[in-house]
């Protein structure tokens, strides 16, 4: 909800009409059930927003969208065993745009539909360029906004994706998030049940950082659990860190679910996590998200390490 003030805010209703939908759209942006009152700040910050909106329009129509691509490693073996597919907006002769940069406003604008259908198509037909270049056969893992399920036909573009890549469902790897479990379940849990029918892969992303309960674990078979790094980068030093991870370790390993750890920055988290029998890893010990050119050399180069 917005809030605009008479007659500080406007002096007739238009301008308070326009202010408090200026400050409902902060609201928003700031999650459910809260409200906003307008500020001259707002103005601002709603024509930049409208400014990227159109950018994002752009983007779209140019291209400018790319993937890199960050190796996960299994931990007993040391092999690669799948990546997962990072959005970057390489915005004109600008550095590249992170998502934490322009997510928000495609969420809010719904452009996250289309900008996540590419998304898909492009991380499959990548997993399938690779393979037949002979590189190993990887899990591709890719992430889902939750407006993705609310707006767009998302079983069809996965379908469409696979298909026209020839990627077998088994090589997808789809990250949701635990709020977009609790999130309208009865709907969300139908889509589940025919990833699952597909045979594609689901995982939750930033375990530990929502409110997952054993229950919905249980009641959306998912196939894996990707540990938040706030929970992984202190376990050497932080006992309670330590604690949490190999209890979601534990916890994951007794429902039959493989375990992914994120922010792995160091050999000794990995061996730590390792100990723990975290299946798998992730992170700049490894290497860095790449463009596939480069992750093709650096996994023909990772083959052959000593």
């Amino acid at each position: 909800m917005g809030v605009a003030v008479w007659p500080d805010d406007g002096q007739d209703f238009d301008a308070l009409l326009q202010r408090a939908d200026t400050a409902m759209y902060q609201a928003k942006a700031a999650g459910r059930n809260t409200y906003r009152f307008y500020t001259a700040e707002m103005n601002a910050q709603a024509l930049e927003q409208l400014k990227l909106r159109t950018a994002l329009h752009w983007a779209l129509d140019q291209n400018e969208f790319v993937l890199h691509y960050q190796p996960q490693i299994e931990l007993a073996s040391g092999r690669v065993v799948g990546v997962e597919a990072l959005l970057r907006w390489q915005r004109g002769t600008d550095p590249l745009l992170l998502p934490g940069r322009f997510i928000a406003a495609a969420e809010e604008s719904g452009l996250i539909v289309q900008i996540g259908e590419w998304v898909l198509r492009e991380a499959c037909a990548q997993a399938m360029r690779w393979q037949q270049a002979g590189l190993p056969e990887l899990t591709m893992a890719v992430n889902l906004s939750a407006v993705q399920f609310r707006r767009g036909n998302l079983l069809l573009s996965v379908t469409q994706a696979l298909a026209d890549s020839g990627l077998e469902p088994s090589r997808l790897e789809l990250e949701l998030t635990e709020s977009l479990l609790l999130d309208d379940a009865e709907q969300v849990l139908e889509t589940v049940r025919r990833f699952k029918a597909l045979g594609v892969c689901l995982s939750i992303d930033d375990f530990g950082t929502g409110y997952s309960s054993l229950a919905y674990l249980k009641r959306f078979a998912v196939d894996k659990l990707k540990i938040d790094q706030s929970f992984v980068r202190d376990i050497v030093s932080d006992p309670d860190d330590a604690a949490i991870v190999r209890a979601i370790i534990s916890m994951a390993r007794s429902l039959k679910l493989k375990v992914i750890a994120e922010g792995v920055e160091t050999a000794e988290l990995a061996s730590f996590l390792n100990l723990y029998h975290c299946h798998e890893a992730q992170g700049y010990h490894y290497a860095r998200p790449m463009p596939a050119d480069e992750l093709a050399a650096w996994l023909l180069q990772y083959q052959t390490r000593d």
